[in-house]
């Protein structure tokens, strides 16, 4: 394995101000010169969860691991939080997106095999950039070529999506702050910023989930059917919000019910949608 931080602010100097550099945290598959030392893995670009209020440390590390068992490469922003408003973390995780695909044959990543994944508040700044890197004001912040932002997938689990009616109030005031413009809030209201530039989507919630409202994945899910984009949607009927790859490793014991266990089948799910949608390739390109 290829481990490796590296800090945003350093390659994109225009990045907004927050405090502190935005680290990335690489777990990179290291090829084998007995099978193919040339060999060129999918990557997901990771933001875990908070409420953008602080990062879930249950919704990266474990997760980067587990997709690198399967030969998937992995990124963890640790994106800005409190104290910081859009579109400061949009443009973190499209510089997150920019800087795999830029360094993609010295990390041994397909360039067009870049995938974002959010959980929760997550969820909101990866569906993000995968609904409006196309956007001049995201390509003039960061000073990038048309299409180094691209996200060539979205994995979206328990997102926050709408703030309207069944939105998740907690990470609007943190990412907006008190009293945003109206109109702000409408932007950031992701089901209605869908076009035909979005990438194919895999998204996952449950049905009671009392936290982030099923409606987030659903209106979502409608939004993108709707404008042909390749949607796969599992909703499990019962399980709590939070639950990451929903077994001990990232869950207290008395938190792995039945029900639980029955939503952890979403990670074989996502790593079979990410070959198919993803697939690898034996070159690298770029």
């Amino acid at each position: 394995m290829n481990y490796k931080k590296i800090y945003l602010e350093d390659y994109f100097p225009n990045l907004p101000q927050t405090g502190k550099k935005t680290c990335v945290t690489l777990y990179i598959p290291q090829p084998s010169e007995e099978v193919d030392a040339e060999a060129a893995y999918s990557c997901v670009v990771i933001c875990p969860g908070g409420g953008y209020s602080y990062i879930s440390k249950r919704e990266g590390e474990p997760v980067a691991l587990r997709l690198l068992g399967n030969g998937i490469a992995a990124a963890v922003v640790e994106y800005a939080c409190a104290g910081a408003h859009y579109p400061a973390q949009l443009l973190q995780v499209l510089a997150a997106v920019t800087y795999v695909r830029r360094n993609s044959k010295l990390l041994h990543i397909h360039p067009e095999r870049i995938a974002v994944m959010g959980f929760s508040a997550g969820g909101h700044a990866a569906c993000s950039a995968g609904l409006l890197w196309h956007e001049d004001f995201a390509r003039e912040a960061l000073g990038i070529r048309e299409g180094e932002d691209r996200p060539d997938g979205m994995i979206l689990c328990y997102p926050v999506i709408t703030s309207g009616e069944y939105a998740h109030r907690g990470s609007f005031l943190c990412l907006l702050g008190e009293d945003p413009d109206p109109v702000l809030t409408e932007k950031v209201s992701l089901e209605k910023q869908v076009t035909e530039f979005a990438p194919p989507t895999f998204l996952w919630h449950t049905a009671e989930d009392g936290c982030v409202p099923v409606q987030n994945s659903l209106m979502l899910a409608a939004a993108l059917c709707g404008k042909g984009i390749p949607v796969e949607l599992h909703v499990y009927p019962h399980g709590h919000h939070g639950l990451s790859l929903c077994d001990s490793t990232v869950n207290r014991p008395a938190e792995i019910t039945v029900a639980a266990e029955y939503c952890s089948g979403w990670m074989e799910q996502c790593i079979r949608w990410i070959r198919e949608i993803l697939p690898e390739e034996k070159n690298v390109k770029g």
